[in-house]
C-alpha cells in the first residue's frame, strides 16, 4: 500500500520536530516547512495526500494557503492544526474548505486517527456502500468513491468530508435526520466536531447542488436535516 505524503506546515520548531516523527512513526512521508511562502511553493511544486496547516504562520497564513490548495485540488484533506480556538475561527476554517480542524494543545493520537479517518474515506456502513456507490441526484451523478458530483458539463470535486456527508443524506433521501446521528455517522465519536460545524458542510453542499431546484436539502427546525428530490 501506497505510504500517504503529507504537507505540515508549522513554525513552533519543537512542536513541528515532535509531531513530525511522530507521524513519520507512524508510517507517513511527511513534508515539512516553517513559514507560509516556502509551503507555498511546495504546494505549487508537489502532489500531497494530506495537509496539516498551522493558521498563524509568517510571510502567509494558513487560511491563504488552504484557498491555494482548493483553487488547485478541490478533493485533497486539509486539516487546520492551530492555537486559535475560538468557534468563529473554526467555522471560518470550515468554510474555506477545510475537512478538520483541530486546536492546540492536541495529542498525536487524535491527530494520527483524523489522518487516517480522511485517507480512509469512508465511515459510512462499508456493506451499503458496495450497494450504492454511485447515487443519482437529480440531474446529477454522485460518484462516492471517486469524490465527484456531476451534471452534463458540470463538474465538482468533492472534499472526504463532502462526499461522506453527502452519501449518508442520499442514503436516507427522504427521511429526517437527527443532527446528532448525521454527526455520528459521518463523523463517528468526534466531540470535538460541533453542530454548527455540520452547518458549514450543508451549506456547501447546497452550493455545489443549486443549479438543480428539484434538489433541497431542508432545515427541520430544531431537529436536523432532510433530502428532498422532487423528480
Amino acid at each position: 500500500m501506497k505510504q500517504a505524503r503529507i504537507l505540515y506546515v508549522e513554525d513552533d520548531l519543537t512542536l513541528s520536530f515532535v509531531t513530525r516523527d511522530n507521524l513519520e512513526r507512524a508510517g507517513y512521508i511527511i513534508d515539512s516547512c516553517d513559514d507560509g511562502i516556502a509551503a507555498y511553493e511546495k504546494i505549487a511544486n508537489g502532489k500531497y495526500d494530506l495537509f496539516i496547516l498551522d493558521v498563524m504562520l509568517p510571510k502567509i497564513d494558513g487560511y491563504t494557503l488552504a484557498r491555494k490548495i482548493r483553487e488547485k485540488d478541490e478533493a485533497v484533506p486539509i486539516l487546520f492544526l492551530s492555537a486559535k480556538s475560538t468557534p468563529d475561527d473554526k467555522i471560518y476554517g470550515l468554510q474555506l474548505g477545510a475537512d478538520d480542524y483541530i486546536t492546540k494543545p492536541f495529542s498525536i493520537e487524535e491527530l494520527i486517527l483524523k489522518i487516517e479517518i480522511f485517507l480512509k474515506r469512508s465511515t459510512i456502513d462499508p456493506s451499503r456502500m458496495q450497494k450504492e456507490s454511485v447515487f443519482k441526484i437529480g440531474n446529477f451523478s454522485f460518484s462516492h468513491t471517486g469524490l465527484q458530483l456531476t451534471s452534463g458539463s458540470e463538474n465538482h470535486s468533492l472534499t472526504h468530508r463532502e462526499a461522506e456527508l453527502l452519501a449518508y443524506l442520499c442514503l436516507n433521501a427522504g427521511s429526517i435526520l437527527k443532527r446528532d446521528d448525521i454527526l455520528n455517522k459521518v463523523w463517528g465519536n468526534d466531540h470535538f466536531f460541533s453542530s454548527r460545524s455540520l452547518d458549514v458542510f450543508i451549506s456547501r453542499l447546497r452550493k455545489l447542488l443549486k443549479s438543480d431546484p428539484a434538489v433541497k436539502i431542508e432545515n427541520i427546525h430544531n431537529i436536523g436535516y432532510r433530502l428532498m428530490i422532487s423528480r
